[in-house]
């Protein structure tokens, strides 16, 4: 065959137009418009009497359009699923969630017109059902945390649709080593400081991506902070950081939405783990009651996580004699747990006594003793 022959094979077939990628642009020119909007939130610097020689950062999150540190991370999953092909015009969008992540995603669903079900279980708190129905996404509920998956997966499959699968695509849809992602964010607003690098980073574990995130960026960057990450009960993460067992799982789910989980999730990376804390959820929920009366704002229960855990290491540190900054997120807003975490009916339907950890912690914060 002539080289002639190859160029002028096929003349009158026509190129494909490949009219797909003008949807495709006109998504990415959204979820960028929505980026630059909304590209940081504030970190608070609230002082508490008794951490000498500690300083306090919260990076408040709930200040999102969508009210939850999931903002980031469904506008991440969506661009990620549009840029390898999966998403097109029409597509359906499902997701496995308990909750804030799912309305993040409504969110986006609505603002590319494509259909949005998010499949969660039961127990999900119903100002967080009607915030993904006002988007225009349905809701499929199912009775135990470890059935969504599955269910996500069968949804998908049943109406052509793509899983977004925030579990396993959380730590790798973020650019960990910047373009305005949460630890690069944290960082640049620490530099004017008097401790601009953080002793510690605090952070609980849903998917386990922003732990990802932030973990590797440390490591990129080669600074000395550390990260904790918190887990609470009904939870395997801590076990599975304490073991190295991967497989270890259970049949119940965590009482503290958006954190927890009943299974080791892909996304969850022990190996850029400094150090790990178990919070009783009775602890988490105290430290959320206080942490809200401080700052003026409700704040949410994995927050309450945060903030223990993050106090855990302030009373270590103290004990040590060491001075530096401590920083934790605000993943969301208490006004989405009126009717659970903030409604004393609930707390002792539940069990949970969160007395004694409020007067722990309030002592705590106010004289720098953990005993009477």
């Amino acid at each position: 065959m002539s080289g002639d022959s190859l160029l002028t094979d096929d003349l009158d077939i026509a190129l494909p137009a490949c009219a797909e990628r003008a949807w495709a642009r006109r998504a990415i020119g959204l979820l960028q418009g929505d980026a630059r909007r909304s590209a940081d939130t504030h970190l608070i610097k609230p002082v508490f009497p008794g951490l000498t020689g500690l300083s306090v950062y919260l990076k408040d999150e709930s200040t999102h359009p969508t009210g939850s540190l999931k903002h980031r991370l469904a506008r991440s999953l969506v661009l990620y699923g549009i840029c390898n092909g999966h998403i097109r015009e029409g597509t359906t969008l499902v997701e496995a969630s308990s909750g804030s992540t799912a309305v993040s995603e409504a969110y986006f669903a609505r603002i590319l017109h494509l259909p949005f079900i998010a499949v969660m279980p039961r127990t999900t708190s119903r100002q967080k059902i009607e915030a993904i129905e006002r988007f225009g996404g349905q809701c499929h509920l199912v009775e135990r945390s470890g059935e969504v998956y599955e269910a996500a997966q069968r949804i998908a499959a049943e109406t052509g649709g793509h899983y977004l699968d925030q579990f396993t695509f959380a730590e790798r849809a973020t650019d960990w080593r910047g373009n305005n992602n949460i630890a690069e964010s944290i960082f640049a607003q620490m530099e004017n400081e008097e401790h601009p690098t953080p002793e510690w980073v605090v952070m609980s574990a849903g998917t386990g991506g922003t732990s990802a995130t932030i973990g590797r960026y440390i490591r990129y960057r080669n600074l000395p902070t550390r990260l904790c990450v918190v887990d609470v009960e009904n939870s395997v993460f801590y076990d599975s950081y304490v073991s190295g067992d991967r497989t270890v799982s259970r049949d119940d789910g965590s009482r503290i939405e958006g954190i927890g989980r009943p299974r080791v999730e892909p996304s969850f990376l022990p190996t850029v783990i400094d150090h790990m804390i178990r919070v009783p959820d009775a602890a988490s929920l105290a430290a959320m009651h206080v942490l809200s009366k401080r700052i003026f704002r409700q704040v949410g229960g994995s927050t309450g996580t945060n903030f223990f855990g993050l106090c855990r290491i302030a009373a270590q540190m103290m004990h040590e004699k060491r001075e530096g900054a401590l920083v934790t997120l605000i993943c969301d807003s208490g006004a989405r747990y009126a009717d659970t975490y903030y409604n004393p009916d609930w707390l002792k339907e539940n069990g949970l006594d969160i007395a004694p950890y409020v007067d722990q912690l309030e002592r705590f914060l106010d004289t720098g003793r953990l005993q009477a």
